[in-house]
This record gives structure tokens, sequence and C-alpha cells, in this order.
């Protein structure tokens, strides 16, 4: 597979999925959005996601945020995630290629559901 390089001026939005176990770590999920909230306001915090959801097996919320806080945001994720997976990815190019190829793991990388990702490709 050739790597499928891109200008990162075409990238206006990132997600970042902040994974936790509902039964061991959700608490530490709800402090870390939080504080998440309260440091960033600006940035747009998803749902709940208890049960798998699209490509994510484990439990998760999503924040979406715009290319331009990046580089305070994601820092920040790195050390304030109190032991949490996170996945950081763009939206690039298609859901496949955004999460496997271009996706940055803070914390230990979990499974995806690749199937899921494939068929969505656009």
């Amino acid at each position: 597979m050739e790597f499928p390089n891109t200008d990162p001026r075409n990238v206006a939005e990132w997600h970042a999925h902040i994974y936790y176990d509902k039964a061991m770590t959700r608490d530490a999920a709800a402090r870390l959005r939080e504080r998440i909230a309260r440091d960033f306001p600006d940035l747009r915090i998803g749902g709940w996601h208890d049960e798998s959801v699209g490509p994510h097996i484990a439990s998760m919320y999503q924040v979406v945020f715009p290319t331009a806080r990046y580089g305070a945001f994601v820092p920040w994720l790195q050390l304030n995630r109190d032991g949490l997976s996170i996945l950081v990815h763009p939206i690039a190019a298609d859901a496949w290629t955004d999460h496997v190829v271009y996706g940055v793991w803070l914390g230990d990388k979990l499974p995806l559901n690749e199937p899921v990702l494939k068929r969505n490709r656009s």
C-alpha cells in the first residue's frame, strides 16, 4: 500500500475518541470530560457510548476540535489522560484511512472494527 500523504492544511477538523471501561474507568473518563469542558469550552464533546458503536469496540465518547486547537488540546490530553486510551485522528480522507492510517494513539492501542471502517470508505 502506498502511504496516502496529504496536506495538513486541508484538515479542518479532528476527533479524539476517549475510551473507558464502563465498570472500571468510567469515573476517570467522566473527570476527564469535565476538565475538557472546563479548560476547552469551545470544543464539542459528544455523548457517552457505553456500548460498541461504529468501529469503536470499547466504550467511548468523542471530542471534536478544529485544527487550530490541535497544538493546545492534544498535548494537554497526553499529559492529562489519567491512563485512558485515546485515539486522535483527522477528518482528512475516508473513515478507514483517518482512523487506521492517520490515527495517533495516546496510551494503549485498542482494536477497532476495521470492516466497519472499510465499508464506510468514501
